[in-house]
């Protein structure tokens, strides 16, 4: 079997990332999923873009799927280069930029994050306190 994480830490993580969100003033929605990219739990702040429910799930999907942020998928995807049009493929769920990051747990994969609903940078930066969330649970 699948090890995956509980409702419970999605959760928490969930929290977490929420918080930084606020302290950043800016409402997202935030999505976790398990190893497989499936839904766990998603939350939409009070104000966050109704796009970011599938842009935030889509990120949490292709974080899980290729076992990597997706932050690191820009490069590999432009014109000419080795991964150009996965973001056409998957039904189109694969997500190119930043605000979507695997959990780990012991090296592998356990579940996902995705961030939507604000700058780049924004998405990661409250995406990585979700992450931070779950490290801690999870040592």
């Amino acid at each position: 079997m699948v090890e995956t994480i509980r409702l419970e830490t999605a959760k928490e993580v969930i929290d977490a990332a929420e918080q930084r969100a606020d302290e950043i003033d800016n409402p997202m929605v935030i999505t976790v999923a398990n190893s497989e990219g499936n839904l766990i739990a998603q939350h939409r702040m009070d104000g966050a873009w109704l796009a970011s429910v599938d842009i935030s799930r889509n990120k949490a999907y292709t974080a899980a799927a290729l076992d990597m942020p997706t932050d690191e998928l820009a490069d590999p995807t432009r014109p000419g280069e080795s991964l150009y049009g996965l973001q056409n493929t998957n039904q189109g769920r694969m997500v190119i930029f930043g605000g979507g990051y695997p959990l780990l747990r012991d090296g592998d994969v356990v579940g996902s994050i995705g961030v939507s609903g604000g700058a780049v940078e924004q998405d990661m930066d409250v995406a990585e306190s979700g992450v931070d969330r779950f490290d801690e649970l999870s040592s």
